[in-house]
C-alpha cells in the first residue's frame, strides 16, 4: 500500500466503527501558547479529553500532520523526522481498552498487512509511589490476539528505560516500562502539573530482523532500543487520569488518545526500515538525485536531512509562517538553512526550493487542497529565503574551513557570524559533521566578543548619530518623520515582511534600508512614493505614549531589526492611536506635530535611488524637494 492509501484505509477503517473524521488542525497551535507547534494529534483534542463535549460525539479519528522541532538534530537516521503525520482516533467516555487493542491489531495485520510475528508491544508497569496499579488489563488483551494467532506471548518487566540495554529481549514479546508507557505532555507521572491529565499507554513496534543491534545504543537490544531493529509504529494512551495537590484523581471519563506514525507504518508495509523510502518522501529523494548526480545510498544522511527538512518547510508556509529570527519563523528558516546547507555539499548550488517545492505540493495536493491553493505563496517564501541564504553560505563555508582546521573557538564562531552572517548552530554542525573539536567555553567567548561589539557601537555612535539622526534641526525632524511613512508604504507595496534594518539621516537625505531579496521595480518604488505623499497630503497629526513592549508589539506596532527594548517603549503614531492612522512605530524621536509640515515650502518626497546594502538587504536614498 502507498501512504496515501494507508491513510485513506485508516479513515474509512474508523468510520465504519462510527468514527466521525475531522478536519486536521494547523501545524501552528490556536490558543496554546505552551508549543509552538502541533506536535500530536491529540493537542488540538485536550479540552474534550478534560470532559468538554465535542460536536461531532465521542468517537473520533483524523489524520494530523506535525511538527517537532526537538528532533531536528535526530534526522539522518532511519526513522526520524521533524514533519510528519499522525493517524488518530479517540474515544470520549466512551470505548476503552479492550476494543481499542483489538482494532489497533486488526488495522495493522488485517488492513495494513503487516506481519503479526514481527509486532512487539510495551505496557506500563504502574509506579506504587503514585499510586497508580501495573496494566494488566492492557497485557492480558494483548496475549490473548497473540494466542489467536498463535504467537508465545512472554512477558518481561523492563522497568526504567535505562534496564533495557542491559537486560535485552530475553525472548519477549510483552514488555512492561515505567515512564515510557505513561503519556502526558510533560514527561513522567512525578514530574506533572497539578491540572495536567495523563494516563498509562501500550505501543506496538515493528521489527526488522536484517538489522543487527549497535552497541553503542547499549550493551543488549530491546523494543525501545534507538538501534533502529524495532521502530515504534503508535500508541493507545488510556487517559483516565489528572493530577491533584494530593496525587492522583480519576477524570470524570475514561478516554483513549490513539497515534499512529503514518510514514512509519507505511515503511513496514513495504517492509523497509528506512521511512524515507515511502511514497509521500521517497519522490523528493529521487529528484535531489537527478539535481545533484549522486546516488542516495552513499549521500544518505544529506538527502534525508533536505527532503525532511523542505517537506516541514513547506508545510510552515502553508501555513503562513515566514522565515524570521524569532519562534515558529526561526526553526522554519533554521530548517530551509540545514537543507540547503546539504544540498550545497552535494553541489546543488542554486534553485533547490524552486526545483523541489512542486513535487513536495504534487504528494499532498489531492488529499489536501489547501496545500496545491498555497502553491504560489510557499514558492515564494521558499525561494526567497533561499537567495537570502545563498550568499552567506558560500563565503562562510570557504572561511569555515580556513578558521576552523582544527579547532572552533568562541573566537572564530563570532568571526564567521560577524563578518558573513554565518549563522552559530551552522558552525557548530560544519564542526560536528568535520569531526572538529569544538572548545568547551566557546559561548563565554562568543557572548563576550558579542557585549564588546555592542559597546563599540554604542560609542562610536554617541553624541554624533543618535538614533542614526545628525542632529535634531528641523529638516532632520522632518526626514525623521518622513522614514516613518516610508517604511509603512514599503509594507503595504512589498508585503509585511519587510523589516527596518537601518536608517541614516542628514540635512541632505534619508537613508533607508530593510530587508527584502529582490530589487524593487520602478513601478513598486512610484507607488511607495505616491502612498508617502498621500499620507503627507492627509495631514495625520503625529503623536506619542509609552506602552507596555510585549502588548506593543502583539498590537502590530512595528519595530527595527535587532533592536531590544525594556519593559515599556515610546510608540509614534502617525494617526489617531485610538482610531483611524497610518503608521505606529517604536521610535525615540523627534518628530513633526502633523504630517503637511513635511510638504511646507512645496515640497514632497522623492525617492533617489534604491540599491542593493548586502545579502538580503536593500537600500533607498530619498529627499524632501
Amino acid at each position: 500500500m502507498t501512504t496515501q492509501e494507508i491513510r485513506q484505509a485508516y479513515l474509512s477503517f474508523f468510520q465504519n466503527q462510527q468514527h466521525k473524521v475531522l478536519d486536521g488542525a494547523s501545524l501552528i497551535p490556536q490558543n496554546d501558547p505552551s508549543t509552538l507547534f502541533t506536535g500530536s494529534g491529540m493537542q488540538p483534542l485536550l479540552p474534550y479529553l478534560l470532559g468538554e463535549v465535542h460536536p461531532l460525539g465521542t468517537r473520533l479519528t483524523d489524520s494530523q500532520v506535525c511538527l517537532r522541532a526537538m528532533d531536528i538534530d535526530e534526522i539522518g537516521d532511519n526513522h526520524h523526522t521533524t514533519f510528519f503525520e499522525m493517524l488518530g482516533n479517540w474515544s470520549l467516555g466512551d470505548y476503552f481498552k479492550n476494543d481499542e487493542i483489538h482494532w489497533f491489531w486488526e488495522f495493522l495485520t488485517d488492513i495494513v498487512k503487516l506481519d503479526p510475528a514481527r509486532i512487539y508491544v510495551s505496557c506500563y508497569s504502574g509506579d506504587e509511589s503514585a499510586g497508580i496499579a501495573k496494566d494488566t488489563d492492557s497485557a492480558a488483551i494483548w496475549k490473548e490476539i497473540f494466542s489467536q494467532a498463535n504467537i508465545p506471548a512472554n512477558e518481561v518487566d523492563i522497568g526504567d528505560m535505562a534496564n533495557g540495554y542491559k537486560v535485552g529481549e530475553q525472548n519477549g514479546r510483552i514488555f512492561f516500562y515505567k515512564e515510557k508507557n505513561w503519556w502526558c505532555r510533560t514527561g513522567s507521572a512525578q514530574s506533572m502539573p497539578v491540572g495536567e491529565p495523563g494516563g498509562p499507554d501500550t505501543e506496538a513496534f515493528y521489527l526488522y530482523p536484517d538489522i543487527k543491534h549497535d552497541p553503542k545504543f547499549g550493551e543488549h537490544c530491546h523494543v525501545n532500543c534507538d538501534c533502529g531493529r524495532y521502530i515504534e509504529l503508535g500508541n493507545a494512551v488510556f487517559m483516565e487520569y489528572i493530577k491533584t495537590a494530593n496525587g492522583f484523581d480519576k477524570l470524570p471519563q475514561q478516554n483513549v488518545d490513539y497515534g499512529g506514525g503514518l510514514e512509519r507504518i507505511s515503511a513496514a508495509s513495504i517492509d523497509s526500515p528506512d521511512v524515507f523510502r515511502v511514497s509521500v518522501i521517497w519522490p523528493i529523494i529521487e529528484k535531489i538525485m537527478t539535481l545533484s548526480g549522486k546516488d542516495y545510498d552513499n549521500n544518505t544522511t544529506s538527502m534525508r536531512i533536505i527532503a525532511d527538512h523542505l517537506r516541514g518547510a513547506a508545510w510552515l508556509a502553508a501555513d503562513n509562517v515566514i522565515p524570521s529570527n524569532k519562534e515558529q519563523g526561526y526553526v522554519m528558516r533554521r530548517l530551509l538553512r540545514r537543507a540547503i546547507r546539504q544540498a550545497f555539499s552535494l553541489g546543488i548550488e542554486q534553485n533547490l526550493c524552486e526545483q523541489l517545492t512542486p513535487v513536495i505540493i504534487d504528494l499532498y495536493k489531492n488529499d489536501y487542497p489547501k496545500i496545491a491553493e498555497q502553491y504560489e505563496t510557499i514558492l515564494k517564501i521558499l525561494v526567497r529565503e533561499e537567495k537570502i541564504f545563498r550568499q552567506t553560505l558560500r563565503s562562510g563555508v570557504r572561511e569555515f574551513a580556513k578558521l576552523a582546521a582544527n579547532r572552533l573557538t568562541g573566537d572564530t564562531i563570532f568571526s564567521l557570524y560577524d563578518t558573513y552572517g554565518f549563522p552559530v548552530e551552522l558552525s557548530l554542525e560544519e564542526a560536528y559533521t568535520s569531526n572538529i573539536p569544538v572548545d568547551g567555553q566557546w559561548r563565554l567567548d562568543f557572548d563576550r566578543l558579542m557585549d564588546e561589539q555592542r559597546e563599540r557601537s554604542r560609542t562610536a555612535t554617541k553624541g554624533e548619530f543618535k538614533g542614526g539622526l545628525a542632529d535634531h534641526s528641523a529638516i532632520i525632524t522632518k526626514y525623521h518623520t518622513a522614514t516613518h511613512l516610508l517604511y509603512r508604504a514599503l509594507r503595504q507595496i512589498l508585503g509585511d515582511d519587510v523589516v527596518q534594518r537601518g536608517c541614516n539621516i542628514t540635512a541632505e537625505r534619508i537613508r533607508f534600508d530593510f530587508s527584502y531579496d529582490q530589487k524593487v521595480t520602478p513601478d513598486q518604488l512610484k507607488q511607495v512614493e505616491t502612498i508617502v505623499n498621500e499620507q503627507i497630503k492627509h495631514d495625520w497629526p503625529v503623536s506619542w505614549k509609552e506602552e507596555n513592549t510585549k502588548t506593543a508589539l502583539a498590537n502590530g506596532v512595528a519595530g527595527a531589526f535587532g533592536d531590544r527594548y525594556g519593559e515599556t517603549v515610546k510608540v509614534y503614531t502617525i494617526g489617531d492611536p485610538e482610531g483611524e492612522y497610518f503608521s505606529r512605530e517604536i521610535c525615540g524621536g523627534p518628530h513633526v506635530e502633523h504630517t503637511a509640515q513635511l510638504a511646507e515650502e512645496g515640497k514632497s518626497f522623492r525617492i533617489i535611488k534604491e540599491e542593493s546594502s548586502s545579502a538580503g538587504v536593500r537600500r533607498i536614498k530619498a529627499i524632501l524637494q
